[in-house]
């Protein structure tokens, strides 16, 4: 995979991943929104034949990101899974077994609404509404949050894009990492997703991640 890309942020050193997370080197963490797990399952279950193999793919991406960065906490900023349970949620537990010393923060997304004593099953920490590491605090919507001069939000909830322009008028859309002046919001990690343009100001850094690449675009 390509190298993760530095990006200096109050002091503190992330790694961006085109496999679509960032490593926070200090606090050792791997930090994910928008997985969405189990979402495959329940488009089938409604009669909309979604492969299998989309979720199994995404899931060992995080395996493998896991084994690349061995980080000591995993930080899940909403939207680990995507509804009810279902047959594909039975795989998730079974990684969760092969990870069982890793901890998992999972920060409530408005698609959480698994009952309290699944997440406790698989050892999943959970925060209804935010956690706060030192100086980052991890929020899955931004909009619900008010920001403050002490601390940098970390959320998801939109699965941001940014519009590319090419010659002769032509334009692609491509997921991002996008850092704005007090918070950044996150790529969603599942590829089953679709994006919402963002619109960045001048003194805002934007990554798009193109063909399992990131390009940093301002």
């Amino acid at each position: 995979m390509q190298a993760p890309v530095s990006y200096k942020l109050l002091k503190q050193q992330l790694w961006l991943s085109a496999h679509r997370c960032v490593f926070w080197e200090e606090e050792k963490a791997l930090i994910v929104s928008d997985l969405h797990f189990g979402k495959t399952g329940h488009f089938r279950k409604s009669g909309i034949a979604v492969p299998q193999a989309v979720y199994k793919e995404d899931l060992q991406r995080l395996v493998h990101l896991l084994q690349y960065f061995q980080p000591r906490q995993l930080i899940v900023v909403g939207d680990l899974f995507h509804s009810h349970q279902n047959k594909e949620l039975e795989l998730f537990q079974r990684w969760r077994h092969d990870f069982p010393d890793l901890p998992v923060h999972l920060i409530k997304g408005n698609h959480d609404i698994l009952h309290d004593n699944w997440y406790r099953q698989c050892n999943i920490h959970v925060a209804d509404n935010e956690l706060q590491i030192g100086g980052f605090r991890f929020r899955h919507d931004m909009d619900a949050a008010a920001p403050d001069t002490e601390a940098y939000f970390f959320s998801g909830h939109i699965h941001p894009g940014i519009r590319i322009k090419g010659a002769a008028k032509q334009s692609l859309s491509f997921p991002c990492f996008y850092f704005a002046r007090q918070f950044c919001v996150l790529p969603a990690f599942s590829r089953f997703t679709g994006i919402a343009l963002v619109r960045p100001e001048s003194e805002e850094n934007v990554f798009a991640i193109v063909n399992d690449h990131i390009v940093q675009l301002q």
